[in-house]
């Protein structure tokens, strides 16, 4: 059942339209005694997912039993994370995902069904896992909160994606990602129906059925001077929610440029940027929009590390941002590989195919650390000075005679020349 849907391209939803519109859902689903929010990480601050669980908790009060943020594979908030984004939320309430151990397999989606949905590249069964608060909490509702907004992996971000990838384990996690990866992120981003979301959908329709599950999306969008607004809120239970949400995101968030822009800059904000795991949305949210023997400049202050688990973080470091065959057979003939896939995966995906140059200006790595991944490195200082974000605007720019495209947040959109989306 759909409950809410709100939105449109100039839509402006304050915090008390949502509140109000949240509410409405939730007394259409009647009494509740025990309930478990899962909202997203502090990398997805601005997804308002924070307000709204907050105001989940004002609704329910004691009867929300847990909030667990969907990690995924990223670390644990610390308070400080915690109080900014559920800033009145207890802290007694939230609850740490361990995609490494604390997760059951609830079910195979068979070879046969991954097979035809990847058009082969993929042959193996597809191992849906969840957190074992999920399965075995005795909710009588959970509430997947989140925004929808072009992805790299899936198309599009949260659905089922929350679920199975936010508080999945290292199978499914792994496998998910590597299928991403190697069917092709030009072939997916900013698509509602893909490969990888047909398997996770599946796994949700044939495994968790009887799993109360109702998903809140938003989708968030600039407001034309700098700021975010959000232009919408869908609640419901179907597959229709998230259908209606990806279609404004893909109005809302992805930006068609009629010129493949030669330079790109773009700042990774220090509060939200700390590794190229998740820096590197600077890389493949613009790598259908750069031209042939462009470059990407990465204004990364805070960046100090490469991947966020200390064993992907290894395994970047030694095999480095490679091109797609590099990386397959990296894959064929290492084990450690082939047992971190979502690591093999990141390799692809922060890879310019040797098609473009990607400059890595971070505050925390050394030269000899940016170069040993495979990137080109330039002083942070020198190049804020020359490109100082305070005097750019997203878009086009011109300072000192040189023309080149600015971004202040990448991971609030996708950039395409019109030539490569097709």
């Amino acid at each position: 059942m759909l409950y809410i849907e709100e939105g449109s391209p100039t839509t402006c939803l304050t915090d008390d339209d949502l509140r109000r519109l949240l509410f409405q859902a939730l007394e259409k689903l009647g009494v509740r005694k025990k309930v478990l929010a899962v909202p997203p990480d502090f990398t997805r601050l601005n997804s308002r997912a924070g307000p709204l669980t907050c105001m989940v908790h004002d609704f329910f009060g004691e009867a929300l039993t847990d909030v667990m943020p969907a990690l995924g594979t990223h670390v644990p908030m610390p308070d400080w994370q915690l109080d900014r984004m559920y800033p009145t939320l207890p802290k007694s309430l939230i609850r740490e995902h361990d995609w490494r151990n604390d997760v059951v397999t609830v079910g195979e989606v068979p070879a046969e069904f991954v097979s035809e949905a990847t058009e082969g590249i993929y042959t193996k069964p597809w191992p849906a896992q969840m957190n074992r608060l999920l399965w075995e909490g005795g909710h009588d509702l959970i509430l997947s909160i989140g925004q929808v907004v072009p992805h790299e992996v899936i198309g599009m971000a949260n659905y089922t994606k929350n679920i199975f990838v936010g508080t999945g384990g290292v199978k499914g996690i792994n496998e998910s990602h590597f299928i991403g990866a190697a069917y092709g992120m030009e072939r997916m981003m900013g698509r509602a129906d893909t490969p990888l979301r047909r398997i996770l959908n599946e796994a949700a329709d044939q495994f968790c059925t009887h799993l109360p599950i109702v998903y809140v999306h938003t989708v968030i969008g600039p407001d034309g001077n700098g700021g975010l607004v959000t232009r919408g809120l869908f609640i419901g239970d179907t597959h229709d929610c998230f259908e209606k949400a990806a279609a404004l995101s893909l109005e809302v968030n992805f930006n068609l440029l009629d010129e493949a822009p030669k330079k790109v800059v773009v700042y990774l904000d220090p509060e939200e940027f700390h590794s190229t795991w998740l820096g590197n949305k600077s890389i493949y949210r613009t790598r259908m929009a750069i031209a042939d023997a462009g470059e990407l400049i990465v204004l990364a202050p805070e960046v100090e590390t490469f991947g966020e688990d200390p064993e992907i973080d290894r395994l970047i470091r030694k095999y480095g941002y490679r091109s797609t065959p590099e990386v397959m057979s990296f894959v064929e003939e290492n084990e450690e590989l082939r047992e971190n896939l979502s690591a093999a995966a990141h390799l692809i995906h922060g890879s310019s195919e040797g098609r473009f140059t990607v400059t890595y200006c971070p505050g925390k790595l050394t030269r000899e650390e940016i170069e040993g991944v495979g990137y080109a490195y330039a002083d942070l200082e020198d190049m804020s000075a020359r490109y100082p974000i305070a005097e750019l605007k997203d878009g086009w720019n011109e300072r000192n005679g040189e023309r080149f495209f600015y971004i202040s947040n990448p991971a609030l959109g996708l950039w395409a020349h019109r030539d490569r989306f097709r």
